[in-house]
């Protein structure tokens, strides 16, 4: 069931934009990990039935790799764009100027999901935009280190990191189109996320506390436990 908010002041439009071009080769799986079935359907649907259910969004855009006609159709708000590059920051790049042929404006916000959060909520996109929507800079959901950190050299622990001012940064991130359009510029490729690109010219993203169920499916572990994720919130409804 789908959550109504009062609809801001701010004329500025909210969109989706969900990177979907990784090989997913941490994954150990055969083919990318975004397609791989998880209780019934492919783990980038469960990901996109989420933003459905947000009816504050212009419309969604999937980025994926040139020549790939996988990802459907079947959803009224998305589209799909093959124009997905060789890294993350590349892909994006590429999605945010198809949002702009598409009519987004450079102060619209633009809220980048990783397809393999398929564990992501409506009630977790609406706290994020709740959030930032009203904010100078924008944010992203993160959840703060549960564990003591240790720091490795050659595979023994050579120091422990104090956890007090850490988080673990999630997905989505939500800033203006604009400005994430000229800090991934002027990044480097190697940015892993959107929050870095941002960080790099100086600005301060806000963190909205998120949840850990929204675990991005990596490894071949995580595949069960998304699994069991998903089909207990099926059984439940």
């Amino acid at each position: 069931m789908t959550d109504h908010h009062p609809i801001s002041t701010n004329t500025a439009r909210i969109w989706a934009l969900i990177p979907c071009a990784g090989s997913g080769s941490r994954a150990g799986a055969a083919g990318p990990k975004q397609y791989q079935t998880l209780a019934g359907q492919a783990m980038v649907l469960h990901t996109l039935q989420a933003f459905a259910g947000v009816d504050r969004l212009a419309g969604v855009l999937v980025v994926v790799s040139p020549g790939d006609a996988f990802v459907s159709h079947s959803f009224a708000t998305v589209s799909v764009a093959d124009c997905g590059g060789a890294t993350r920051a590349a892909s994006v790049l590429s999605g945010l100027d198809g949002l702009t042929k598409q009519g987004a404006r450079q102060d619209d916000w633009v809220l980048v999901h990783d397809a393999a959060r398929c564990l992501i909520t409506p009630e977790l996109i609406n706290t994020l935009i709740d959030a930032c929507l009203d904010d100078a800079v924008g944010g992203l959901l993160a959840l703060p280190l549960p564990d003591t950190l240790k720091q490795a050299v050659a595979g023994r622990v050579a120091a422990t990191v104090a956890r007090a001012d850490k988080w673990l940064a999630q997905t989505p991130q939500m800033f203006r189109l604009g400005t994430l359009v000229q800090a991934l510029k002027q990044a480097s490729d190697a940015v892993t996320d959107e929050s870095s690109a941002i960080e790099q010219l100086g600005l301060a993203p806000k963190l909205v506390a998120g949840s850990a169920q929204n675990f991005k499916v990596t490894y071949p572990a995580d595949f069960a436990l998304a699994q069991a994720l998903l089909t207990a919130r099926t059984m439940s409804k």
